[in-house]
């Protein structure tokens, strides 16, 4: 058990490394522009885009990943016949037996009920289980080594929100330092103490902002076509098939999905994502709202009403 516990204890220090870096890589940013730069005109919005990036950075890394509820947890009696069955055929229909009473629609490539053996819950639609994190996570979009946590329902939006501001802020570092970096490059400027720093600071900024801008990007297209990273790379099986489509509501529900439907919450990282993360409004399902409502009462979880319409073609019973 000892060593066990060891090596977890420095696999969660490891984890922290890259988080660490990024946040010494600001920190020197912050010196190199403020102190050794210290254009006073430029300050101010140097400032606000780096609190815009630390708050959406950090709501990213400490916002906990969200798990499946107890009502996706096998009751005692099929946990029990399921646990003493070494049928892979009769453990599926004991799954299927309670999933039929849940609101979930996709399934396993072989069209299987998808159930996590290690967090022993039959997995909501876009729940994943994340080997690093140990846990369940609904709407799992990655695990991100540079915030050391899972990105998905509860902080999909403080992610792209980090994407953003932190672009930004390389951007306003990048345009108003690039002037003093030509005049050092140059020899314009004598060699100062400063000229280190604001050469540095120029070309980590520039390489910084080329690749975040190039995620922001992926992430903004994800967003629009209301995929996971998981999604874009394997698309959900539905009844019908696989279709990486079956999420997407259109552009604008789509976004509202991630920020909200109140534009006044989208540039700040706070939770405005709409749903609970345990059931999605697809293309391809029909539900009644009152129906769904019962369903999860029973089992411990109500669902919000905006899970609940939309839905069309195939009712639970057809799974």
């Amino acid at each position: 058990m000892a060593p066990s516990h060891a090596l977890r204890c420095c696999k969660r220090v490891i984890n922290w490394v890259p988080a660490v870096f990024i946040n010494l890589v600001v920190g020197w940013s912050y010196y190199a522009y403020v102190v050794e730069l210290c254009v006073f005109c430029y300050l101010i919005i140097f400032h606000i885009a780096l609190f815009l990036f630390i708050w959406a950075y950090w709501k990213t890394i400490w916002s906990k990943p969200a798990s499946p509820s107890k009502a996706f947890v096998l009751p005692r009696a099929e946990k029990e016949l399921y646990e003493q069955e070494e049928r892979a055929q009769v453990q599926q229909e004991i799954l299927k037996k309670v999933a039929k009473n849940l609101p979930i629609y996709t399934r396993t490539a072989g069209g299987a009920v998808r159930y996590c053996d290690i967090c022993q819950v039959i997995k909501p639609d876009r729940c994943h289980h994340c080997s690093t994190c140990e846990m369940c996570v609904l709407k799992m979009d990655h695990h991100c080594p540079w915030v050391n946590n899972c990105v998905g329902f509860s902080n999909y939006k403080y992610f792209v929100l980090f994407l953003a501001y932190a672009s930004l802020y390389c951007l306003v570092i990048c345009a108003t330092v690039v002037q003093y970096f030509i005049k050092f490059w140059t020899k314009q400027e004598p060699n100062t103490h400063a000229k280190f720093h604001i050469l540095f600071l120029f070309f980590v900024a520039a390489l910084f902002f080329i690749s975040v801008v190039s995620l922001l990007s992926y992430h903004l297209w994800l967003v629009g076509k209301n995929r996971t990273t998981i999604e874009a790379f394997r698309a959900p099986v539905f009844a019908n098939g696989p279709d990486k489509n079956g999420f997407s509501l259109g552009f604008s529900r789509n976004v509202a999905e991630v920020f909200g439907d109140q534009a006044k919450h989208w540039f700040f990282p706070v939770f405005s994502a709409l749903g609970d993360g345990h059931s999605f409004v697809t293309r391809l399902v029909h539900i009644d709202p009152e129906q769904a409502n019962s369903v999860l009462q029973q089992n411990g979880k109500r669902l919000s009403n905006i899970n609940l319409f939309f839905f069309f073609f195939f009712p639970p019973e057809s799974f």
